[in-house]
């Protein structure tokens, strides 16, 4: 039975496990689509749903919320100016979990989640270890920052 288990630990403890929730939840607000562990993203989806939820309101409240979470503080307006109209007609279901080829050196389930509606080429599901690398290389991260579009190809091993 699960009893008790409402969420993953991650193997961390609670401040560890905030910490790290708090850094992919920035990136995946930041970046729209970030790769990161199965456990992590699935952790994820109930985190950015939430933040989502809270730009809607737009109370003083959840902008206390959203500061608190956001770790880089000029992300926040992102989230609730473009975030927050993009998914005004959207009850719930902002985020996507895609499960791509396990990871080259110990094996570990990855996935790549990302933000709905988010303007990114879609991401088609790769079958093999040469799609999964062709199509790393392809992906790109866009940013909005303070209006301005920015597109950068990130290196190995950052969000994408």
């Amino acid at each position: 039975m699960r009893h008790g288990k409402k969420f993953r630990k991650l193997g961390r403890d609670r401040r560890h496990r905030q910490a790290l929730l708090k850094n992919l939840a920035t990136a995946l607000m930041k970046h729209e689509r970030i790769v990161t562990t199965l456990a992590k993203a699935k952790e994820l989806k109930r985190v950015g749903d939430r933040m989502i939820t809270h730009a809607k309101r737009g109370t003083p409240q959840s902008r206390k919320e959203l500061d608190r979470w956001m770790k880089e503080k000029y992300v926040v307006p992102k989230v609730l100016g473009p975030l927050a109209k993009r998914y005004e007609g959207r009850e719930g279901g902002y985020t996507r979990v895609l499960r791509i080829p396990n990871r080259k050196g110990d094996q570990a389930e990855m996935a790549v989640i990302e933000l709905v509606e988010n303007g990114l080429p879609p991401l088609p599901h790769p079958k093999t270890i040469e799609e999964y690398n062709r199509l790393q290389t392809q992906m790109t991260a866009r940013s909005v920052i303070n209006g301005v579009e920015q597109i950068n190809v990130p290196p190995q091993g950052t969000p994408v």
